[in-house]
């Protein structure tokens, strides 16, 4: 059985790790590849790796993104050294012969699907990748700023024009500052949110 994270580890990825609003700093290309080294190591179906990332590091490519924000998320979002556009392939499926390679037919059980079909697992799986990425990035010492406050379908048109590719959720990253954070709100109980049958 695999060791227990000490009370370090498990502070810095879950209870002590916050969503900054501000984040300043510095994230290298080399630290992206890290962090997405293990990010792309957690579980999605039949290993579909349905994400697709856009990391939006230049005031230009900011700039491209800006119209599509809320306006209470322009600020951070511009000053955040690094924004992840957390994206998912509508065909997926068609890597699945080289990510499942021991079920051959795993490709047909998408391929000629409806799109709604395949939408469903390609949300579901890329919003498991965008969590692990949360994750590998805290484990790493980087803070996050997830957030959907924007227009899904103006990002789309933007990046991912195609209309293969469709955008889940953005994610800034880099430096915190703890002063700058609102007290933690409140988590459901045990009891509130889980049932033991």
């Amino acid at each position: 059985m695999p060791a227990e994270l000490d009370d370090h580890a498990l502070d810095q990825i879950f209870r002590t790790s916050r969503t900054h609003n501000l984040l300043g700093g510095s994230v290298t290309d080399q630290q992206l590849r890290a962090i997405y080294d293990l990010m792309k190591l957690g579980p999605t179906t039949a290993n579909s790796c349905p994400a697709r990332l856009l990391f939006l590091r230049s005031r230009q490519a900011k700039e491209r993104l800006r119209p599509a924000l809320l306006p209470t998320n322009v600020d951070k979002t511009m000053a955040a050294p690094v924004t992840a556009i957390i994206g998912y392939d509508l065909g997926f499926y068609e890597k699945l012969p080289y990510l499942f390679p021991h079920n051959p037919d795993a490709i047909n059980w998408y391929k000629g699907k409806p799109v709604a079909v395949n939408e469903t697992t390609a949300l579901r799986n890329s919003s498991l990748q965008g969590a692990y990425l949360i994750i590998a990035a805290r484990a790493l010492g980087f803070d996050c700023g997830p957030m959907s406050g924007f227009d899904n379908p103006k990002v789309d048109a933007e990046f991912f024009p195609g209309g293969r590719i469709k955008s889940n959720f953005l994610c800034n990253l880099g430096v915190g500052d703890p002063a700058k954070l609102f007290p933690r709100n409140p988590r459901l109980s045990f009891e509130e949110a889980c049932t033991l049958l």
